[in-house]
């Protein structure tokens, strides 16, 4: 793969990963909730996520996906669903401050999910979105020169998207524990958990109205 190449596919990537989205939303959510140590949890769920739909690409599932209208459908109405169900529990939840460990100036809620907890929604929130796996679908193709080896060319691409995925998913999280301090107050955290209910819920809504 030529340098230029890799740079550009860098810059791509970047700048799609950064925009704020669903999985950045509940990371920097978890962050907040359980600590940004635990919800690298949350971050990982959403890379491997990401890794599996690289891969289905790679093998061509995100051809069929887009061409198989009940596929499309499905994934998208388990997708839509899953972020509104999400958004409900958000709603739903207790306005309980945060506890501090002391000196640490990190959130630690006495009552908290466990890795494995924070890892299924994490990977859950990150794959479910069918028009993830069309745009890796269609990612891919223009940065991998066909007339050489493409089992490296992909290995570089994964790696690459896995260390800057993984690194702004943390900065989300570390973002949304950092804004404990700010949420001493129940009325504080009642607001943060309806505003970012709402959030979900409206991604949840748009990812249903997806056209094809």
């Amino acid at each position: 793969m030529e340098l230029v190449t890799w740079l550009t596919y860098v810059g791509v990537i970047t700048a799609l990963i950064a925009f704020p989205g669903p999985v950045a939303l509940l990371c920097a959510s978890h962050g907040l909730q359980h600590g940004h140590r635990r919800a690298f949890s949350t971050v990982l769920g959403g890379a491997l996520a990401a890794l599996i739909m690289m891969s289905a690409s790679a093998l061509g599932l995100g051809a069929i996906l887009a061409t198989s209208e009940t596929a499309f459908l499905a994934l998208k109405f388990v997708g839509g669903a899953y972020l509104i169900f999400l958004g409900i529990q958000s709603w739903r939840a207790p306005a309980e401050a945060p506890q501090w460990q002391q000196g640490s100036g990190v959130a630690a809620p006495a009552s908290r999910q466990s890795h494995g907890q924070l890892f299924r929604s994490g990977f859950t929130v990150g794959i479910s979105n069918p028009k993830d796996l069309l745009f890796f679908g269609a990612l891919f193709p223009g940065f991998i020169a066909l007339d050489q080896p493409q089992g490296w060319q992909f290995a570089i691409l994964a790696l690459t998207w896995l260390v800057i995925d993984t690194t702004l998913m943390s900065a989300y999280s570390t973002l949304g524990s950092r804004m404990g301090r700010w949420f001493s107050k129940a009325r504080h955290v009642r607001w943060f958990n309806r505003v970012t209910g709402s959030l979900f819920i409206g991604a949840g809504g748009a990812l249903l109205r997806l056209p094809r």
